[in-house]
């Protein structure tokens, strides 16, 4: 396995090189998290576990491969948007929510690490590690390459990143409320203008103005359901979706939602919502502004034969004069998490926690299709992303006008 993972590596190199710059490599990174696991329903703390990991995978061909591994630091606490990609694919940022407490190895403490993987190194490693605020979790980069944001969920803060010469520093911090808010996601609008953060604790939704390296707190919250956790927004910079999941700790059975919020002008606000099922752990927005899927658990983290306990599913959801409307549907594996889609939107890859793959599926039209295929990986895959790039030019594009502003073109990303 290590020789196939050494040879893998040596084409991840090889991809990546010829494809820096031209956005002609395709791939996603997976988060593992090696910690946690479901025994007989209950999320549960392993005793000794072997190192979380990051896989890379090749999304060139019609068929998914594993290109190469790394081991870092890494956890399913939090929403599935715990891994981000530099624009040019060199690089990985993967925060870690939770470690195991030195001092008690049958409970955890919050980590604070942010480990920045390279991603031409054969094979893939660790190359510096940020320390941020308490318990790390959702996280993302603007499209020019030299900004990232991370939302601190056990600290109620937003921590500003700088990507620079191939070296990440913390250059501020942003007060989004108090740690009971469970600060969960921070996401850049296409443009970089502004950043949407999730605040699972107190139901919010916060905005942030950013000005070249300088990111502050606007005076304006949105309320789109109980609980938000993962957000994506379009790369058209026309709309995000947010996944509410609800009570979902408290195992309530309820069928929880997904909220639209139209971007197309200031100030943003939520203009629809709809019931999907239990737990929509995560969602992602289609490239080309057409669609969104969700993940949604189902009850799937419960025992075998507990009334509550159903089918996960992938959701595709079409996106449309602000409206969202559930077109097709898939099964998708136990305590399922993050999705990603590949440049041209006909492949998903979808992160099965509990049975440590990751399923392919196809999108045709207002089609979702499962493959069959599953790439095994080294740990649960809590998070997977590919890097965020403008979407080709389209004269129309349903769901809203395109984003005034649009991103910085020709701007560098970090080397």
């Amino acid at each position: 396995m290590k020789a196939v993972l050494l040879a893998g590596a040596a084409a991840l190199a090889m991809t990546v090189a010829a494809g820096a710059g031209k956005a002609t490599a395709q791939i996603a990174v997976s988060g593992n998290d090696n910690k946690r696991a479901l025994v007989n329903g209950v999320n549960t703390l392993l005793q000794n576990p072997r190192p979380d990991t990051v896989t890379v995978i090749d999304l060139n061909g019609r068929t998914p491969r594993v290109l190469g591994e790394a081991e870092a630091p890494h956890s399913v606490v939090g929403p599935p948007l715990s891994v981000a990609v530099t624009p040019d694919e060199r690089f990985a940022l993967v925060s870690s929510n939770e470690r195991i407490d030195p001092a008690n190895p049958a409970r955890t403490v919050p980590d604070n690490r942010v480990s920045v993987v390279d991603l031409r190194a054969s094979p893939p490693r660790v190359v510096q590690t940020v320390e941020v605020g308490a318990g790390p979790a959702g996280l993302s980069i603007n499209r020019a390459g030299t900004l990232a944001l991370v939302a601190n969920r056990a600290a109620g803060t937003v921590s500003v990143l700088r990507l620079r010469d191939g070296q990440v520093s913390v250059i501020g911090t942003v007060e989004i409320g108090t740690p009971a808010s469970l600060v969960s996601h921070a996401q850049f609008t296409p443009d970089g203008r502004h950043a949407l953060v999730t605040r699972y604790g107190d139901n919010l939704i916060t905005v942030l103005r950013i000005e070249g390296e300088t990111v502050s707190r606007l005076d304006r919250d949105m309320t789109a359901g109980v609980h938000p956790y993962a957000l994506s927004v379009s790369p058209t910079g026309a709309w995000a979706i947010v996944g509410n999941i609800g009570r979902s700790a408290n195992n309530t059975g309820d069928r929880d939602t997904v909220s639209l919020i139209d971007l197309s002008r200031e100030p943003f606000r939520v203009v629809d919502t709809v019931t999907v099922g239990t737990t929509p752990e995560g969602v992602m927005a289609s490239p080309d502004g057409r669609h969104a899927v969700v993940t949604v658990h189902n009850g799937t983290g419960r025992p075998l034969g507990h009334p509550l306990r159903g089918q996960a599913q992938v959701k595709l959801l079409r996106v449309e004069n602000n409206r969202l409307r559930v077109v097709s549907e898939a099964p998708a594996g136990d305590w399922v998490q993050g999705a990603a889609f590949s440049r041209d939107g006909r492949t998903l890859l979808v992160g099965n926690m509990a049975d440590k793959t990751i399923g392919v599926y196809r999108v045709e039209n207002d089609r979702l299709r499962d493959t069959g295929q599953r790439i095994p990986v080294n740990g649960g895959p809590a998070a997977i992303r590919t890097a965020e790039v403008a979407p080709a030019p389209a004269a129309t594009r349903p769901g809203g006008p395109q984003r005034r502003g649009g991103a910085a073109a020709g701007a560098a990303p970090a080397q």
